[in-house]
């Protein structure tokens, strides 16, 4: 008889009590010892560092007061301490809360008092950021400063801040945790409301990791190189892929059209990650030979805009799949080397099951569009709910199907094209953002009366965001003045580039303002353009 070359599969590696991070970081540090798992900056832990480092940094937080069930709050950017963080709750059984850095005002106030965190640690460079939240309002009571501490004079007498402690020498042993027990807390924007908590189970991280691998062909000894943002999916499924198939993640600080491929060929990067705009932005460089000297062989990059995938693969030789995920699912749809289509998503993926569905959730014919619900066959390889949030955690697993709100198209094949959004919510730059969170901020200015918020396409075949205002009557405001009363009440990249000051609003029989005229009508010859004014934003 042939000799068995079937080569155990991750699926088949961890039984389903074991799909834990716990159990995934013990486990993968008996087998892969001293090979390199985690780099950022000049940060190098192996396998079986990163198992002694968490273990010990868990202590600390366990001194700290913060127990199974507890959640910590991040405010940082791409650093080894936000990884270590993230996964010593695991460990402890607690619940991190990475927030993204650009947050301020209304949503972070929002986030911090949803969550409810009592522990807030904040890279220095972010600091800021707390100057436009009441802090004495939330139940915050401890902060830790990773970095220079800058002005710490400015907390409110209420709030300990202190420097990041050392995560000294005493380890503890993991807290005993169960695939579908909470992980994570990832915060998507609300589309018709506040931003929404996304509680991530363990076990959900543990197939992010096995399907996304799968699909990119991800196999021991690759190199992952991530320079997305460590609080976003992405790039903690890039951390799970490189710890579940024995391969490393290369974590750099942010995205650099000018050093990407640097990067690459520096750190011998076999697979990397890249959003749709990315795209353009780099074959707009001019090429060069550092483009092919890099081992990369292929890039998840979903949104890539349609005819640019050929190109991008003969100048670099990196193959781009497309695919669909969200915070709330996983990577339920995507192509592969073996079945990719140009202009298409893909085919559904192991595990998983998708519809396109009517209003009343009834499944449509293949070529109608319709709405995308999706359902996991696997335990605890989605999302559990929105935290805090029962009814909406209702309404989005309507029928038990996780509602997308994403408008797609099926053909006989079983793949599955992207065409709009179905929601009130805008993405640029592979954020998304609440056009609902805007508005709120917009009607605060003085001489608003009302305010819509909606996308416009952009030069980079992604949204912008556009903002359709009615002014109070007999007072007069400059589309200049709106930009910068939003500043530092908004993330940077959620204030509008485009304004347009209007007398009315299209609006339903009751009121309700139809966005999707302000859609189609999009840009006028009187709509302001920020850029074209040469306005440049605070980060």
């Amino acid at each position: 008889m042939p000799a068995d070359t079937h080569s155990p599969q991750p699926a088949e590696l961890f039984a389903p009590p074991e799909r834990t991070v716990p159990t995934l970081l013990e486990r993968q540090a008996a087998r892969f010892g001293d090979r390199l798992l985690f780099s950022c900056g000049d940060a190098r832990w192996s396998y079986a560092d990163l198992c002694a480092i968490v273990a010990r940094r868990a202590k600390v937080l366990q001194d700290a007061g913060i127990s199974t069930g507890d959640r910590v709050a991040l405010i940082a950017g791409n650093s080894p301490e936000l990884i270590e963080i993230v996964l010593a709750c695991g460990w402890l059984g607690a619940v991190s809360v990475p927030i993204n850095t650009a947050s301020r005002g209304f949503q972070l106030q929002h986030i911090l008092g949803n969550c409810a965190a009592r522990l807030l640690i904040v890279e220095a460079e972010f600091l800021p950021a707390l100057a436009t939240i009441d802090l004495a309002r939330l139940p915050v009571d401890t902060i830790w400063v990773i970095g220079a501490a800058g002005d710490e004079a400015a907390m409110p007498a209420a709030i300990q801040a202190r420097a990041f402690p050392d995560r000294g020498d005493v380890a503890i042993a993991p807290a005993t945790v169960a695939p579908g027990d909470p992980f994570i807390i990832l915060y998507t924007s609300g589309t018709t409301g506040p931003s929404k908590g996304v509680v991530c189970p363990h076990g959900q991280f543990f197939w992010w990791g096995v399907v996304t691998g799968r699909q990119l062909g991800v196999v021991e000894g690759d190199v992952l190189m991530t320079t997305l943002p460590l609080f976003h999916t992405n790039a903690l499924n890039c951390f799970f892929q490189a710890l579940i198939h024995g391969a490393s993640q290369r974590v750099e600080r942010r995205f650099s059209v000018s050093g990407f491929f640097e990067a690459l060929e520096t750190h011998g990067a076999t697979v990397t990650y890249l959003l749709g705009a990315m795209v353009p932005m780099l074959l707009s460089r001019e090429p060069s030979a550092v483009e092919s000297r890099h081992k990369a062989r292929v890039a998840l990059a979903p949104g890539v805009p349609a005819g640019l995938h050929d190109a991008f693969l003969k100048r670099t030789g990196i193959l781009l799949l497309d695919g669909f995920g969200t915070t709330e699912s996983n990577a339920v749809i995507g192509s592969t080397r073996d079945n990719l289509r140009a202009n298409w998503l893909g085919k559904v993926a192991d595990g998983f099951e998708a519809i396109v569905a009517d209003a009343d959730d009834n499944p449509v014919p293949d070529g109608v569009p319709g709405e995308l619900l999706l359902r996991a066959r696997e335990p605890f390889s989605m999302a559990s709910g929105y935290f805090g949030m029962p009814e909406k955690t209702v309404e989005a697993w309507r029928n038990l199907w996780l509602h997308t709100g994403d408008r797609v198209v099926r053909n006989a094949e079983g793949y599955f094209r992207f065409i709009d959004r179905m929601k009130d919510a805008i993405r640029r730059r592979g954020e998304n953002i609440s056009s609902y969170e805007v508005e709120q901020v917009l009607a605060a200015h003085p001489a608003v009366g009302v305010a819509a918020v909606f996308p416009v396409s952009s030069e980079l075949a992604e949204d912008e965001v556009m903002a359709a205002i009615v002014l109070k009557e007999g007072v007069e405001v400059s589309p200049t003045e709106i930009v910068h009363f939003c500043e530092g009440k908004l993330s940077y990249f959620a204030i509008p580039r485009f304004i347009e000051f209007v007398e009315d609003l299209p609006r339903t029989e009751n009121g309700k303002v139809q966005k999707f005229k302000l859609r189609e009508r999009g840009r006028s010859a009187t709509t302001w353009d920020r850029d074209a004014a040469g306005i440049v934003l605070k980060r």
